[in-house]
């Protein structure tokens, strides 16, 4: 009898756990639009694209767009809205604890939407990490 094909598969006990990182939070877009719906509007489609192409191309695994408010209408005809638009990103990443977990993907998540370009980034929360 071949003992050999009933042994257990071999398994790297050097693997760290995966952890999901979340962060909620809030950005400005500023766009040239007729009325404050087609303003909030365009902000949200221009956020989801950004974020979209984000998930192809970086560390960002899911990510969600929210409201849409105007922040600052236009002051003079011609002169841009600033919309804020709310947001969630995640990033999955390997760390020896939550605590690690949660340095490591909040600083993706930062260093990712900054490197996109997005303007006036603010968190509503702390970041929140989940086993994955």
């Amino acid at each position: 009898m071949d003992t050999d094909a009933e042994s257990e598969p071999e398994t790297n006990t050097n693997t760290k756990p995966a952890f999901t990182v979340e962060r909620d939070g809030r950005t400005l877009v500023t766009l040239h639009e007729g009325t404050d719906t087609t303003a909030r509007s365009a902000a949200t489609a221009q956020l989801s694209e950004t974020l979209e192409e984000l998930t192809t191309s970086t560390s960002i695994t899911d990510w969600t767009v929210g409201d849409a408010e105007v922040s600052e209408p236009p002051a003079a005809p011609f002169d841009p809205y600033t919309i804020a638009v709310v947001f969630s990103v995640s990033v999955t990443v390997e760390a020896d604890d939550a605590a690690t977990a949660e340095s490591i993907g909040a600083n993706a998540i930062d260093e990712t939407l900054e490197a996109a370009g997005l303007d006036g980034v603010s968190y509503t929360a702390d970041p929140v990490v989940s086993v994955s």
